[in-house]
């Protein structure tokens, strides 16, 4: 397998206390121009120059966005639940639009037969912002420290090591094949090894379209185009990122002091002049994970901390069948998502490597039908029970999150509708993950790459949740990975959920219950082109800004 590009024409692209957020919102007062507008050089006192109005724009994410140890790939921020490109530094592959990789350092990569070696040629033009050259002994010191780190977010642990072959040249030796780690490349910024250290974060050096230009931790960071850049110079000169609340967010908007804030569906109704509400495509998935284990088993993580696991109602198949058939998907997404949003089968609607197979349709009486025909039986209180056991369980979600909750309600009222109670039980992430194997978890997930079908459906898998072990759905996922091409893994990824005879889809293992495909929603400043955006994976955050460089103003 390998891959070629023109080397000439390269070019790339949740919540903080009240009191932060109320600074925040103290940093953007009095910083809006003339009719609302953002002014040039307002955010970031301090800068070295004013910027034309026209080329800057103002972004308002999440608290949750800004990275805690600052910008430095190798420490959580680079691959974490909010995949994205990184601004301040290069990569070496990227995707387009269509998610088909694009060489962004690298040339030309190809893989070995076996699958366990994989070499990347590098451009020879790539400097880095403090003007030293950028070479394959910067990526194989990245990707060797990204591996060994404890604080990186991403799974490396397939890699054996990364070993610089000439100054252009960097080959990537794995213990395993393992195709999919493409997708991690494409968002793992490369660092300078002659400049890296604990305070890398604070003060990045890169190769990237962008500078760090100011931190201010708990309300902003201020980005400047990189001069040195070699790719096509950034149409956005300027990009002033704001972390504030959902409140404060709005807030802004309504004082006409940022370009684009992200919001939620609740906000939905709302309107603000000057500015429209857009909607971006997601694959950013809301779904249930059912335990396939009888209660009173044990599941152990990290070597030593033991979780209970298993549940004895959603450990029936039938249980679980019944449930994935008896969620009206659209009946949430109206009720919930006040209709910003599509009815969920998968972690992975869309993608390349989906299953048609994985879709269900709404029948209430069909899931009946599956209760009956499996011996659960209405009792007095409607609730259906089988050899003593109640088809009833706590329903647990994160409970600072409004929509969860609510789609948490929603989804018991629908089920207590065929004889299943769920009780909705909210708490922190803390309190969550201590019943994440014995009791269903509303969670939250999607990203532009097939590893969390991996995670989530693999017997070992860290996000196998249902504690469900199939020798052949494993040997399906196995499949995806060592295939040589990319384009030849989609039919494995996809055989995974139903071959036929097995697999984890609803008509077959049934252990999780997808329910909606949740749209980002932003109110945008009239007279911004944010350009095609890729589908945006779960969370909302830098995901929007994978091609800042290549906004625009149609009115400035």
């Amino acid at each position: 397998m390998e891959h070629q590009v023109d080397t000439r024409i390269l070019t790339r692209r949740e919540l903080i206390t009240a009191g932060c957020a109320l600074v925040g919102t103290a940093a953007l007062a009095g910083c809006a121009g003339e009719q609302g507008q953002a002014a040039s050089g307002s955010f970031g006192s301090g800068s070295n120059s004013e910027v034309d109005p026209a080329r800057q724009v103002v972004i308002a994410m999440n608290t949750s966005s800004e990275p805690a140890a600052g910008f430095d790939p190798l420490v959580s921020w680079g691959c974490g639940e909010h995949v994205h490109e990184p601004l301040i530094q290069s990569t070496l592959i990227t995707t387009d639009e269509n998610l088909a990789f694009q060489g962004d350092l690298a040339t030309e990569w190809a893989c070995s037969d076996d699958g366990l070696t994989w070499t990347f040629t590098l451009r020879d033009d790539v400097v880095f912002s403090d003007g030293e050259p950028l070479t394959a002994s910067d990526v194989a010191f990245t990707l060797n420290g990204a591996a060994s780190s404890a604080t990186f977010e991403a799974d490396l642990t397939m890699v054996e090591c990364a070993v610089a072959a000439s100054d252009t040249v960097v080959e990537l030796h794995l213990k395993k094949p393992y195709n999919a780690l493409l997708y991690t490349l494409a968002v793992l910024g490369i660092v300078p090894e002659h400049a890296y250290g604990e305070s890398y974060g604070s003060a990045p050096i890169g190769s990237g379209r962008y500078l760090l230009e100011r931190w201010d931790p708990g309300q902003q960071a201020i980005f400047r185009a990189n001069p040195l850049y070699y790719g096509e110079a950034p149409a956005m000169e300027r990009v002033v990122v704001v972390f504030m609340d959902e409140d404060a967010a709005l807030a802004a908007v309504a004082a006409g002091e940022v370009d684009i804030a992200y919001t939620f569906a609740t906000h939905a109704h709302q309107a603000f002049s000057g500015y429209e509400l857009v909607s971006y495509a997601t694959v950013d998935s809301r779904g249930i994970s059912l335990p396939a284990i009888p209660a009173g088993s044990t599941k152990v993580e990290d070597g030593d901390i033991a979780y209970s696991a298993g549940n004895d109602a959603t450990c029936d198949v039938a249980v679980r069948r019944a449930i994935c058939t008896a969620i009206d998907r659209d009946r949430v997404i109206a009720n919930v998502l006040e209709g910003f949003g599509k009815p969920a089968f998968s972690v992975s609607d869309g993608m390349p490597w989906s299953s048609a197979d994985m879709e269900v349709a709404y029948d209430a009486a069909a899931a009946g039908e599956l209760l009956d025909a499996a011996g659960w039986r209405a009792g007095d209180d409607g609730i259906r029970a089988k050899d003593g056991v109640r088809a009833a369980f706590d329903l647990w979600y994160s409970s600072d999150d409004s929509v969860r909750q609510a789609m948490a309600y929603e989804v018991a009222d629908q089920l207590a509708q065929i004889g299943i109670e769920a009780v909705p039980c909210g708490g922190s992430w803390d309190e969550v993950y201590l019943h994440q194997y014995e009791a269903p978890v509303l969670w939250g997930w999607g990203s532009n790459s097939p590893i969390e079908v991996y995670a989530l459906n693999y017997s070992t898998g860290w996000g196998n949740y249902a504690c469900y072990e199939n020798a052949s759905i494993d040997a399906h996922l196995d499949d995806a990975l060592v295939a040589s091409d990319i384009e030849d893994s989609y039919a494995h990824w996809q055989l995974a959920a139903w071959d036929g005879e097995d697999g984890f889809a609803p008509r077959g293992a049934a252990t999780w219950a997808w329910i909606a495909n949740v749209d980002h929603l932003y109110f945008k400043r009239t007279g911004l082109d944010v350009a095609a955006q890729k589908p945006h994976p779960h969370g909302h955050g830098w995901s929007l800004a994978n091609n800042v460089d290549r906004w625009t103003w149609r009115d400035r």
